[in-house]
């Protein structure tokens, strides 16, 4: 039987280890510890919601997100990962996660949910297309950080 329910800090443990689970079948490194997960995510300023599949009692999957801000659109949900371990794949735990998040949106009122799909990754591409999510082909994801993030910084002008 299927149970999906937000998590709590002493889930920190069992999210951090799905979270490395995730980003090895991503094959991208990871830095999260569960202490950086229960002091980002269940302290005083959180700064993620995550919900827990759990199919018979057993840790199957989970869904992680956070406020995003549209210039263009006002407050939207960030899905930062949707993940179902393959034991437990073709139960439709990645659809009872994905409602529970676009539910979310709707209650906090966002304009939608943004999202971030690998490029060789077929089955998570066409589980969106699947519920018509739209890729935004012309835009290209960028990110700041290590070196470029410190030297930035130091630049000058």
């Amino acid at each position: 039987m299927l149970l999906i329910r937000p998590t709590e800090i002493s889930d920190a443990s069992v999210l951090n280890d799905l979270i490395h689970e995730m980003a090895e079948y991503e094959r991208l490194p990871v830095a999260l510890t569960s202490e950086i997960v229960a002091r980002d995510g269940f302290g005083e300023r959180p700064q993620f919601w995550a919900l827990l599949a759990e199919w018979d009692g057993k840790p199957a999957g989970y869904a992680f997100f956070f406020f995003c801000y549209s210039t263009f659109r006002g407050r939207g949900l960030f899905l930062e990962d949707v993940y179902v371990r393959a034991e437990f794949r073709g139960k439709r735990i990645g659809d009872a996660l994905l409602r529970r998040v676009a539910a979310t949106a709707r209650a906090e009122s966002c304009f939608g949910v943004m999202l971030n799909v690998l490029a060789w990754n077929r089955s998570a591409i066409e589980f969106f297309q699947s519920y018509g999510v739209g890729f935004l082909d012309d835009w290209k994801t960028a990110c700041l950080d290590g070196d470029a993030l410190q030297g930035l910084e130091e630049r000058p002008g």
